[in-house]
């Protein structure tokens, strides 16, 4: 599915993401290391890297500037360090996102698939169909019954987050990480009001939903209304 760079120093730690990944069908490598993950993550290639901050050699927020001085590939920060400013400076100064340590498995994974989505795991021409709406993925527009949607760049990029996910319920943290890549300090405001100006565009509301469902207390799901 996807090539994935470990560099984390704990070996345990190391191998125990590695057999996650590997068990979801990517193709894995590690280095326990800062400067041997850099080779590997300049030449070769991968589509995420997961990184520790702890690293014997070098402080992985010096490898994490190394890295955006050559190369765009997402990064997820995991690491013990849950410290509000160090989460803040590492996210300003290049990471993806940040996942602190302990964390379960399925956390993990979560956020993984979250990345390689929005970062165009989908292949070439993706079009995703849901009852009378369509979606042009790379070309960024999206038809209801034909007629074109005027959609700002958020409003489209939430509408895609639930239609790659159509009939599963969101929550508005997930939508805040994925949509807005702010998995810490987002305000949940943010996606109350764009799915409001969604809803109205979509011509709906929260009280007569036809495409997009409340589950209170839960999220929103997307579903095609004719099901």
């Amino acid at each position: 599915m996807a090539s994935i760079l470990v560099i984390e120093d704990d070996q345990h730690i190391r191998a125990s993401v590695a057999r996650l990944l590997a068990s979801e069908g990517h193709d894995v490598e590690t280095s326990g290391t800062a400067m041997a993950g850099l080779e590997k993550a300049v030449h070769g290639g991968p589509d995420l890297v997961l990184l520790d901050l702890g690293l014997p050699d070098v402080d992985g927020t010096e490898l994490l500037k190394m890295i955006r001085a050559v190369s765009a590939v997402p990064v997820i920060v995991i690491t013990a360090r849950g410290d509000d400013q160090v989460v803040v400076a590492t996210l300003d100064g290049g990471a993806d996102d940040y996942l602190v340590k302990p964390f379960t498995t399925s956390q993990l994974a979560a956020r993984v698939r979250a990345m390689l989505r929005r970062t165009g795991s989908a292949g070439a021409g993706e079009q995703i169909d849901v009852g009378g709406l369509r979606i042009d993925v790379p070309a960024r527009t999206a038809e209801l019954e034909g007629a074109a949607l005027d959609l700002s760049p958020k409003e489209f990029d939430l509408l895609v987050a639930l239609a790659r996910r159509r009939g599963e319920v969101m929550s508005k943290r997930d939508l805040l990480a994925e949509v807005w890549r702010e998995p810490y300090g987002g305000s949940e405001r943010t996606v109350d009001v764009h799915l409001s100006w969604l809803r109205k565009k979509l011509g709906e509301s929260a009280a007569e939903p036809r495409y997009l469902h409340t589950v209170f207390g839960v999220g929103v799901k997307l579903v095609d209304p004719s099901s």
